[in-house]
């Protein structure tokens, strides 16, 4: 027969167990929860380096916990996954921005951050020149990328931030517009900016690049869909066009008026003078010493009209064009020489066609340039 049993006394629980048992409900609750929100830097850390010889493209992340880095990766790229469509956001299509830059306008980096295109699938490169201009311009940038990047919200930082110095001395003294835009400073500098467009192109284009939008450092105003907007044409080379805002005091008003005259349409005229000039020579556009009678895309926006209006082009400008990247890869560059009489980025339209692209202008879609 089985004894009775006296009543159960529980065994008191040791406060230290509870403490630790709360804090991990806690913790629990924490993760499932927050594990809900939209997290922005998703695909930034799937694409991040475990190692500082890392493709410069992926953004490296250095371990806090003081571990043995990994050995250097070998990473393999199969070029055929790499689509570059009209469609580029829907794809996860990685866009380079490139910006050479001489001087740090706050407008250009404001605007560049009201891009709607997914900043973790922008890489940003940058190019200064080695003097005291560069100094101040790479001060202020870096002041904006640490801002950005480091206490900026998630959905604001870029993919990567390359930041390169030119090699070379700059061949003009002073950025001022009046300066630079002299016919006889002409050649020399856009050899230099073709050079620094060179080194930085060749630096920072990675194999899983699909877009390389050229911007420059000047061009402070655009539609925040720049990027989705030029890349819906699924063009090779396209360029929209670029005016500048100032006050118009015969009007007594602020107005309008075409900047980039390097977006062009050739002519006999063109034609007929770069056969008559030396192996050297190169022409130039929208000097009264050097008539062309090129049909310029400035010249042909139309207010009110359709914003996706094409126009072949035979030269462009460099203040914004968005370009796909296998025209990049198959050798189009920007010749700091003369290249059937052009240079820089109308020589860069040139060496496109040559290769089987085609350049388009979109007159009627604005982008804004600096005003001195």
């Amino acid at each position: 027969m089985a004894r009775p049993m006296g009543p159960v006394r529980l065994k008191k629980t040791n406060p230290l167990t509870l403490t630790i048992g709360a804090a991990l409900c806690i913790f629990i609750l924490y993760f499932l929860l927050g594990s809900s929100a939209p997290d922005f830097s998703a695909a930034r850390k799937a694409a991040a380096a475990s190692h500082p010889l890392s493709p410069p493209t992926s953004p490296f992340r250095q371990s806090s916990s003081g571990a043995k880095l990994k050995a250097p990766p070998v990473t393999r790229y199969n070029l055929n996954n790499v689509t570059i469509t009209n469609t580029p956001i829907e794809n996860r299509e990685n866009v380079l921005v490139l910006t050479p830059m001489a001087r740090f306008y706050q407008g250009y980096w404001d605007n560049l951050l009201q891009l709607t295109y997914p900043h973790e699938l922008i890489t940003l490169g940058f190019i200064l020149p080695k003097n005291k201009e560069g100094n101040a311009a790479y001060a202020e940038l870096d002041k904006q990328i640490t801002k950005t990047q480091k206490y900026g919200p998630e959905k604001d930082r870029f993919k990567s931030i390359i930041i390169l110095r030119q090699d070379f001395d700059p061949p003009l003294a002073s950025q001022d517009e009046a300066e630079r835009h002299k016919m006889q400073n002409q050649k020399p500098r856009r050899a230099a900016m073709a050079k620094a467009r060179n080194s930085l192109l060749f630096t920072t284009l990675g194999p899983d690049t699909s877009w390389v939008l050229w911007l420059d450092a000047d061009v402070i105003e655009t539609p925040p869909s720049l990027i989705q907007d030029l890349a819906f044409h699924n063009k090779p080379l396209i360029a929209p066009n670029c005016f500048q805002k100032f006050y118009n005091s015969e009007k007594k008003k602020m107005d309008e008026r075409p900047y980039d005259f390097n977006n062009w349409q050739d002519s006999p005229t063109a034609q007929k003078l770069g056969d008559s000039l030396g192996p050297d020579d190169i022409l130039l556009e929208g000097y009264k010493d050097m008539p062309t009678y090129r049909t310029l895309m400035a010249y042909m926006y139309e207010d009110g009209s359709d914003v996706h209006y094409e126009v072949p082009l035979d030269g462009v400008g460099g203040t914004a064009l968005l370009v796909k990247a296998d025209v990049h890869r198959d050798g189009a560059m920007f010749p700091p020489f003369s290249f059937y009489h052009l240079i820089e980025t109308e020589g860069f339209a040139k060496m496109a066609k040559r290769l089987g692209w085609q350049a388009t202008g979109l007159p009627n879609y604005k982008v804004y340039h600096y005003n001195e």
